[in-house]
C-alpha cells in the first residue's frame, strides 16, 4: 500500500462518537420500556447515535443504494451457467427501474445509483462515489452489486481474509448444481495455492478480488471518512467489508449488516466483522435488496430514541429496583 491517497483516506477515519453513544445507552435506559425490550434494535440506536455524534440520531431521509457492477474473468473457468453479458443488460435494467432492488427502492424511498464496469475498479474510486453521493445531500449510503460469477472471488475474499477453508465458504451462488459447486470450490482453492494470502489487504484483493469487491469496499472507507452510516448488503458487500476492515478496522464501525445471505461464507464473513443482520430472509439475489429491506429498521432505530417518551415525561412508573 503505497498510494498517499489511500493514506490520507484511512487516515480520515475516526472512531465513533463515544460521547454520543454513552448518551444513547443512558436515554434507552430511561425510555417507557423494560431495559433491553427493543432488543437490536438499541444497539442499532447506538451505534447510529456513535456515527453521526449525536444523540438522538437525525432523521435519515435521502438513502442510496450505490450498485457496484463488472465483470469477471473467472467466468472462463465455467464456475456458473449464466452467461457474462447477463450483467450489462441487468445495469441496463438497473437504470430502467425494473430491477429488484428498485422496487424494493421505491418502497423503502431511496435511489438507485448504477457504477459500472471499471468506475469500480479501484478503492479510491469507490470512496470517491461514497463522498460524492454525501456532497450531494445523501444521508445513508447502501451498497449493491451485480456481477455474473461474482459469488466466486467473494469466497475467495472470505478465505483469504478469514483463513476458512474455501468449501466453508463457498455457496451455490444463483443456484449452481453439484458439479459447478465442486468446479467453484476447485477454483478458488487453486487460486489462493497460487497466490497466497499476503500481510498487504491490497494486494489480496488485487490477487482474487472484482471490481464490485474494490469498489465496494472504498465505498465503506469513503463513507466512514465522512462520519456517514452504510448498510451491506449480502456476501459480495460482506467480502469487501473484509478488505475495508483489513484496512482500517474502525471503518466497520460505520456499517451495519442489512441481511444474512444463504451463501455460507456470508456468515463467516459477518463472524469476522462482529456485525448482527437486521433480518434473515433465506435471500440470495443481491443488487443490495437486503440492504433496501433493512433502511427503515436502521432508521426505526434513531426514531426511538427521537420520539419515545421516558419514564418522567410521560409520568410512568418505573420497576421497583428491589422486586
Amino acid at each position: 500500500m503505497t498510494d498517499p491517497r489511500l493514506s490520507d483516506l484511512l487516515s480520515a477515519i475516526e472512531p465513533l462518537d463515544v460521547t454520543a453513544m454513552s448518551d444513547a445507552r443512558e436515554r434507552q435506559a430511561q425510555l417507557t420500556k423494560p431495559a433491553g425490550a427493543l432488543g437490536v434494535l438499541e444497539d442499532a440506536s447506538v451505534r447510529l447515535s456513535g456515527v453521526q455524534g449525536t444523540c438522538p440520531p437525525v432523521a435519515m431521509t435521502r438513502p442510496v443504494v450505490a450498485v457496484f457492477a463488472g465483470d469477471h474473468g473467472v467466468h472462463a473457468q465455467g464456475v456458473t451457467p449464466w452467461p457474462q453479458e447477463v450483467t450489462a443488460s441487468m445495469i441496463e435494467n438497473f437504470r430502467a427501474g425494473g430491477a429488484a432492488v428498485n422496487v424494493l427502492a421505491r418502497q423503502a424511498g431511496a435511489d438507485v445509483y448504477v457504477v459500472p464496469g471499471h468506475c469500480g475498479a479501484g478503492l479510491l474510486a469507490g470512496a470517491s462515489v461514497a463522498q460524492r453521493l454525501v456532497d450531494e445531500g445523501y444521508d445513508c449510503l447502501l451498497t449493491g452489486d451485480m456481477g455474473i460469477a461474482n459469488t466466486t472471488p467473494s469466497a475467495a475474499l472470505v478465505a483469504a481474509f478469514t483463513g476458512s477453508a474455501p468449501g466453508r465458504v463457498t455457496g451455490r451462488g444463483t443456484g449452481v448444481d453439484d458439479p459447478t459447486l465442486a468446479r467453484k470450490i476447485e477454483v478458488i482453492s487453486s487460486a489462493l495455492l497460487e497466490r497466497p494470502p499476503g500481510d498487504d489487504p491490497v494486494d489480496t484483493l488485487a490477487s482474487v478480488g472484482g471490481f464490485e469487491h474494490a469498489g465496494i469496499a472504498g465505498f465503506v472507507l469513503g463513507a466512514a471518512a465522512r462520519r456517514t452510516p452504510v448498510i451491506l448488503d449480502g456476501v459480495i458487500a460482506g467480502s469487501a467489508a473484509l478488505v475495508a476492515q483489513a484496512l482500517a478496522p474502525t471503518a466497520v464501525d460505520y456499517c451495519f449488516a442489512g441481511h444474512r445471505s444463504v451463501e455460507p461464507g456470508h456468515v463467516v464473513a459477518l463472524e469476522r466483522l462482529g456485525l448482527r443482520p437486521l433480518v434473515d430472509l433465506d435471500l440470495r439475489l443481491g443488487e443490495g435488496t437486503g440492504a433496501v429491506l433493512s433502511f427503515p429498521i436502521v432508521e426505526a432505530a434513531g426514531a426511538v430514541l427521537r420520539e419515545m417518551a421516558t419514564f418522567d415525561s410521560a409520568g410512568v412508573a418505573r420497576k421497583d429496583a428491589d422486586a
